[in-house]
């Protein structure tokens, strides 16, 4: 398959690369990595008249201490650069391992921390090529009113599949979005909608530029399971972040990925972890609860029953692993 036509840009500035934004507005599409735009580009789900490539912006890729202990991430560092940074392996192993888990070396290579927390949603009925999508009615992620997956649904269910966006709830981390009005600051809690089509807060013209880690705080585990590590999205991901003691907790947070359009706080598991203490017993308990939380499970890539049996294992693995990292 062949990319359509298009112009491309290549600022050496951010605000260069902000200008060329504005300037051509829902015309024009930024591209960092590539490794997944490129993709739906030949498969004619975005067809840009201007591709703004923001590789050529040494600003977006810096590694920064904070003043207060945390950490800032330029939102173009490639993944291998961030698989390969001391400081966060010591500090944010969690996220490290997150970040690993992407694809191939040969991906991560390419791919960048802002193209991954801003994947496009992704689903079985639209990931397809041109002519494929052309034999059924469209969707409301191509051009109709209907989700194919829940028939009655008044809404996209697409799939956020961000390996990165789990652990960095779980790490009360934000990002900075910028424009040529400005920028701001947005918790990454806040930063999804739970929509397959617009499923982030960004406005027209905004670009993500940095990821902004607190100090770190407690201990954080990461899980993925996918069908052929290197080649394949996530069957599930899960993040756990525990403040304390194993028998006192302070705060708990766990946060399931791939399987709707937004990463999925399960609160009543936290809850349970919070006041039962990090326990064989509560564990159990909360990996159960976890299942039951899930409502429609609508990653139609796997079974709805495979997906319920596979949260249910990686939340209890994962918060085994964390309970054996404390006291």
């Amino acid at each position: 398959m062949q990319l359509p036509e298009f112009e491309y840009l290549r600022p050496t500035t951010l605000a260069e690369g902000l200008a060329a934004l504005a300037r051509h507005g829902e015309d024009a599409t930024i591209m960092s990595g590539g490794s997944d735009l490129l993709i739906n580009m030949k498969f004619r789900l975005d067809t840009p008249k201007y591709l703004v490539s923001f590789n050529g912006v040494k600003e977006l890729k810096a590694i920064e201490p904070l003043a207060d202990g945390g950490l800032r991430l330029g939102a173009g560092c490639t993944l291998t650069q961030l698989a390969e940074d001391q400081v966060l392996a010591s500090h944010y192993p969690a996220l490290q391992a997150a970040i690993f888990s992407v694809g191939s070396r040969h991906v991560r290579n390419a791919a960048t921390l802002g193209g991954n927390i801003c994947l496009d949603t992704r689903c079985w009925y639209t990931n397809q090529s041109e002519h494929w999508r052309e034999s059924r009615e469209g969707c409301f992620k191509t051009d109709n009113e209907l989700c194919h997956v829940i028939k009655s649904a008044s809404k996209c269910h697409a799939i956020n599949s961000s390996d990165s966006a789990p652990v960095l709830i779980v790490l009360g981390a934000s990002v900075t979005l910028a424009s040529v009005d400005g920028e701001r600051e947005v918790p990454i809690a806040e930063f999804y909608n739970n929509d397959g089509v617009e499923h982030t807060v960004m406005r027209p013209g905004e670009i993500l530029v940095a990821v902004n880690l607190p100090p770190v705080q407690g201990r954080s585990v990461y899980a993925k399971l996918a069908q052929r590590d290197g080649l394949d999205f996530a069957s599930g991901t899960f993040a756990a972040g525990i403040v304390g003691s194993n028998e006192k907790p302070e705060s708990v947070c766990l946060v399931m990925g791939s399987v709707g359009p937004e990463p999925k706080v399960l609160e009543n598991s936290a809850s349970i972890i919070k006041g039962s203490g990090l326990n064989e017993d509560s564990i159990e308990t909360a990996a159960l609860a976890a299942r039951a939380s899930l409502g429609e499970v609508t990653n139609l890539f796997t079974p709805s029953g495979y997906k319920r049996r596979l949260v249910k294992a990686l939340v209890k693995d994962a918060l085994t692993e964390l309970r054996d990292m404390g006291a």
